[in-house]
């Protein structure tokens, strides 16, 4: 375990930038414990503020946590978030941030993604691929993604592109670890057309099959495949069928794995999101995030080509 456990410590260290003076705050679930364990005593090893709290199960990502764990969020310098389903699109997120806290996620880390893939990417490769992906969409107004013959189209137009490098340093950051992605809060009713999802899905998993999804003045109106019903259940019938991201991979060691948290960093990838994008830059509000994974798609920023 002790290679583990100096993984754990270069994450808290090196992403994290935890500090002997600061309260950390390594948030779980029962699931999730056995990890969050390795980080919690790598955790003592630089600060005696360190908490191991282990919160109520969530169903998807995007739910809020209840009251209490989002208080305690807002209440410390930094929180690591290794949970089941992931908490970077919530409300307690967004507070904790605005309190000046540093909050990263790792929904459903194993063991396994330590020691390979997203996480041992090239930081600096990532860090500027991220940029150069955040200056198109804050540039950009109209997108067109084409992929196996199916098109959608949205708009962007005085929206900001989210660099997501993995690094959570400076007071308000916030972020998956592992990451190396640039996203963005899409002008939710602009979306319109159909996309090919062939990927992965966020509490889904690998497709067996692709997805094909018909999205009209920014809602998901069908989603016709094996998973399609998986995907509108965990989705509802409110605001979560809204679309919420627009995000592009840039971790050229990122694996696609099952696990979104990993797959919609894969280099040459895009992802659209559904649900909640309020704590980004968008205007809707969802108790649930669901990312959905496109592998090799053609992408046009007015009209020019990008991927």
């Amino acid at each position: 375990m002790q290679h583990l456990h100096n993984i754990a410590l270069t994450v808290l260290k090196g992403n994290l930038h935890v500090q002997p003076s600061e309260t950390l705050l390594i948030l779980t679930d029962i699931h999730k414990q056995e990890v969050a364990n390795v980080f919690y005593e790598a955790g003592l090893a630089i600060t005696d503020h360190t908490l191991l709290v282990v919160m109520p199960l969530l169903q998807k990502s995007g739910q809020e946590p209840i009251p209490a764990i989002a208080s305690l969020m807002a209440n410390v310098d930094v929180t690591l978030c290794i949970t089941s389903h992931s908490l970077t699109h919530t409300v307690a997120r967004k507070k904790a941030c605005e309190q000046g806290g540093r909050v990263a996620t790792m929904p459903g880390v194993t063991f396994s993604m330590l020691e390979q893939g997203a996480l041992h990417g090239d930081t600096k490769e990532i860090e500027a691929l991220v940029e150069d992906y955040v200056q198109l969409l804050d540039s950009a107004k109209d997108v067109r993604i084409v992929k196996d013959g199916y098109e959608l189209t949205f708009n962007l137009e005085n929206r900001s592109g989210i660099h997501s490098t993995g690094i959570v340093r400076n007071a308000g950051d916030y972020g998956n670890i592992p990451s190396g992605e640039a996203y963005i809060a899409p002008i939710e009713s602009s979306a319109n057309g159909d996309i090919l999802v062939d990927g992965s899905i966020a509490n889904i998993g690998v497709l067996a099959e692709p997805l094909l999804l018909k999205i009209r003045n920014g809602r998901l109106e069908e989603a016709i495949g094996p998973d399609g019903e998986k995907l509108l259940t965990l989705l509802g019938e409110g605001n979560g069928r809204v679309i919420a991201e627009f995000g592009i991979g840039a971790n050229k060691s990122a694996i696609l794995c099952g696990n979104v948290l990993e797959d919609e960093k894969v280099y040459g990838t895009i992802h659209i999101a559904f649900g909640s994008n309020a704590s980004f830059g968008g205007a809707n509000e969802a108790d649930v995030h669901i990312d959905c994974v496109v592998k090799s798609p053609t992408v046009y920023f007015d009209g020019q080509q990008i991927i």
